[in-house]
């Protein structure tokens, strides 16, 4: 069927929309249609070829949640009108992540950027009219109006389940609160530090408050970010690190915080040695934000990580397991103790999407979608 989709052509680039050629859905396979996605910092990475990519054309979008429209051939367990949340890592519920508990680790993420179906790096279910193959962002492209992709990138929620909101979880709402509650393992009585509160770090502050920190100190050089940041439950807030150490130590007689998480925009060495240096010893830095990834070097001393024993973590998808987390956050939602309706700062229509990332680079937002 025709669709249409936000693609980029090269990097750098800017999200255009075009009209697309998209595939039935194959056995283990179907297709969606979108009620809303969200836009995360990570297509942008793409965008400025931070991240490369694949193949170009390549159509973005990895955060996002819609309504089943056709399941391909021999393919139980979903049906035409599920609600669904995408998770942006698959699952194949196989490998030895996954029969480990480590689902955002599956093997089948080794050809997230290629575009492609995960069985074969040629095979691809977008096309331009031409004919010419266009890849998915993580296999799913939540910036088209139709999408196909693999049984593996969905999550069904109960049929009562408002999309516009519960696409958020596809990504910066449990990428964000994993990285606290899961990657940080925070304790209760814990003093944390949040480093830059979009939409990921938004979540953290969250995670943290439902751990049972009582020290969240929330960091950020935009005002509008800082204080929604206390409106989710940080304790602080600090326009930058040198502020925010301070305020740690202060509450912990000097000793500095027990957990720092870094979900700055675009991340560099500098601001992951800074958190290091706000820890106390056996003190925890998650890193969750992106920046070039080709970039090397960390400026932190090898003493203090060996003498004071901190330790210097990754996080992806905030080290979660979707098929159990995204529900649980759901839940948590409905619930009334978690936050998203909150988070959605603008709404914009496909056509608009670059001005939403223009309006990411400018602070404006802690988190924009696209609504369908």
């Amino acid at each position: 069927m025709k669709t249409r989709g936000a693609v980029i052509r090269q990097a750098p680039g800017e999200y255009e929309l075009v009209d697309l050629e998209l595939d039935d859905p194959r056995q283990g396979e179907v297709r969606v249609k979108m009620v809303a996605c969200g836009l995360c910092h990570s297509d942008d990475h793409v965008a400025t070829g931070d991240v490369p990519v694949g193949i170009y054309p390549f159509a973005g979008g990895h955060e996002g949640a819609g309504v089943v429209d056709h399941v391909g051939p021999n393919t139980p367990g979903i049906a035409v009108g599920d609600k669904v949340v995408f998770s942006f890592l698959p699952t194949c519920g196989k490998c030895r992540w996954c029969a480990t508990g480590h689902q955002n680790l599956c093997d089948l993420g080794a050809t997230l950027l290629v575009g492609s179906r995960w069985s074969d790096p040629t095979d691809f279910r977008l096309h331009l009219e031409d004919g010419s193959p266009v890849g998915q962002m993580c296999g799913i492209s939540t910036f088209c109006e139709y999408t196909t992709v693999a049984v593996d990138s969905v999550v069904k929620v109960p049929l009562q389940t408002d999309l516009e909101t519960a696409c958020l979880l596809g990504c910066a709402a449990v990428t964000g609160w994993g990285s606290a509650v899961h990657s940080g393992e925070i304790q209760p009585g814990d003093t944390v530090i949040v480093m830059g509160v979009g939409g990921i770090g938004a979540n953290a502050v969250q995670g943290a408050l439902h751990a049972g920190a009582t020290q969240i100190i929330a960091v950020d050089p935009v005002t509008f970010k800082r204080e929604t940041a206390l409106s989710l439950g940080a304790t602080h807030a600090a326009g930058n690190m040198g502020e925010a150490a301070e305020l740690a130590r202060a509450s912990t007689n000097g000793q500095g915080a027990d957990v720092a998480i870094v979900t700055v925009g675009v991340i560099h060495g500098q601001h992951i040695a800074e958190a290091f240096s706000s820890v106390r010893k056996q003190g925890t830095v998650v890193v969750t934000g992106m920046g070039n990834i080709a970039e090397v070097g960390i400026p932190i001393s090898s003493g203090e990580l060996t003498l004071y024993q901190k330790t210097l973590k990754g996080s992806l998808f905030g080290s979660s397991n979707p098929t159990a987390d995204i529900p649980r956050l759901l839940d948590l939602y409905e619930s009334g103790h978690l936050k998203l309706r909150e988070l959605i700062t603008t709404r914009y229509d496909l056509k608009d999407i670059s001005l939403g990332y223009r309006d990411m680079h400018a602070g404006k937002n802690i988190r924009g979608i696209v609504v369908f």
